[in-house]
């Protein structure tokens, strides 16, 4: 089923200039192949303009911004129906306690966002609509009728919110009265739909997935190694993603590159903090930490690895976990040892190796290794190809289709591209 002629005002907590892809760009990329796409980028508060007004982005915006002003963009590598939005600048109020002041600001700082998004619909004459809200609670979490007229208000949940202390302050808080209030909320893993379907009668599992003409490239052509693991002639230990306390197992990992000498771990991702410095990772000769890398990138490091983890703590938020990771490193065919972290990783049992202690994660590297056959790559490729970005848009597709007049919204011309000024 197809919505052509429904606008898309994305609203996401992940910036489209942020340097690694997001869910939000993923279902983006996907959307815009029939439906025009509002991108409405988190606002920097006043605080997070002043420290980073050295970085391009905000040098860009700044005379907007300084004005209180609201601006369009447009997008790189995305065609002429995604329009970006970037709001004004809104007041940093995560430190304080609940109460009056907070919710004081909070409702100046909804409104700033609630009068971009009608600035956006007046501009461009909106009158077909859904409201797409991914993991933002913080502003507008859904737009109140009858103010607005979305044919309907979605909520997005990604990750569970009481998990890290920042979040859990006030955004689980707030993520509660955003699915209670939308029309329909989807989640990626199954344990959030245990978490949060008592909020909504309309909660769906919408898991995440691949796009697999990004990672199947490093199948089907040969790659240069990157530059950090040019010199590298041991076999590979990979891992791609987010390096954080919060979900990533450092003794785990230790032990991995202790108990493996005669291999090279290569930890692909952006540090968001100094805690593997703890436990002395930095310090082994077998480890190697590139930084963060564009998605494009990735499939050149995923290639020249010779297994990939997934080295999760088992914990309540790890449990709520669908990683981005787990169907890029199965389109790539790489064998996968991980944590049983999750309901929805045991799901993937056939094709991956999954531990239940530290000592049998070490011992699996080699046997995944060793396993490592073309008919076992073709497997995961296969399994991969059952979780693509293109299927997912096609089961949410499903789920509006379940709450909005059919007749009158569907398999009608997709809307021609228009700009404004």
């Amino acid at each position: 089923m197809s919505f052509k002629n429904l606008d898309i005002i994305y609203f996401t907590l992940f910036p489209w200039d942020n340097a690694y892809s997001s869910v939000s760009l993923s279902f983006t990329r996907e959307f815009v192949k029939n439906n025009r796409v509002f991108y409405v980028n988190h606002p920097y508060t006043w605080k997070d303009f002043i420290a980073g007004r050295n970085e391009e982005m905000v040098k860009e915006r700044k005379s907007d911004l300084i004005r209180g002003k609201m601006r369009y963009e447009s997008i790189p590598e995305l065609p002429e129906n995604v329009i970006g939005v970037h709001p004004p600048n809104t007041v940093p109020i995560n430190f304080l306690p609940e109460g009056k002041l907070y919710e004081s600001f909070y409702e100046w700082n909804n409104r700033l966002i609630l009068n971009t998004i009608k600035q956006v619909v007046k501009d461009y004459d909106l009158k077909d609509y859904i409201y797409f809200n991914c993991f933002n609670p913080y502003y507008a979490p859904y737009l109140p009728r009858p103010e607005f007229q979305p044919a309907l208000n979605i909520y997005q949940c990604i990750d569970d919110m009481t998990g890290e202390d920042y979040t859990a302050r006030h955004g689980a808080r707030l993520e509660e009265g955003a699915i209670a209030g939308a029309d329909v909320a989807v989640v990626t893993s199954h344990q959030l739909w245990e978490l949060k379907k008592h909020l909504n009668p309309n909660v769906y599992k919408l898991h995440n997935a691949v796009d697999k003409s990004i990672f199947d490239i490093a199948l089907k052509k040969k790659l240069d190694r990157p530059a950090e693991i040019k010199d590298v002639k041991t076999k590979i230990i990979g891992f791609t993603g987010n390096i954080n306390e919060y979900r990533l197992n450092y003794p785990l990992i230790k032990a991995v590159a202790e108990g493996h000498p005669d291999k090279t771990l290569v930890m692909v991702g952006p540090l968001n903090s100094d805690d593997y410095k703890e436990h002395g990772i930095d310090k082994l000769p077998n480890v190697i930490f590139t930084g963060g890398k564009h998605i494009s990138e990735l499939p050149s490091y995923l290639q020249h690895f010779d297994c990939t983890i997934i080295p999760f703590y088992c914990n309540k938020l790890t449990s709520s976990v669908y990683p981005l990771k787990i169907n890029e490193y199965l389109s790539a065919g790489k064998a996968v040892i991980s944590t049983n972290f999750s309901v929805d990783i045991r799901g993937f049992a056939k094709d991956i190796y999954i531990a239940e202690d530290e000592a049998e994660f070490v011992k699996l590297i080699d046997k995944a290794i060793a396993e490592n056959s073309q008919e076992r790559i073709d497997a995961r490729s296969a399994t991969a190809e059952t979780n693509t970005w293109t299927a997912r848009v096609g089961e949410f597709w499903d789920i509006v289709g379940k709450h909005i007049d059919q007749e009158k919204f569907a398999n009608q011309e997709k809307r021609e591209p228009s700009v404004i000024g």
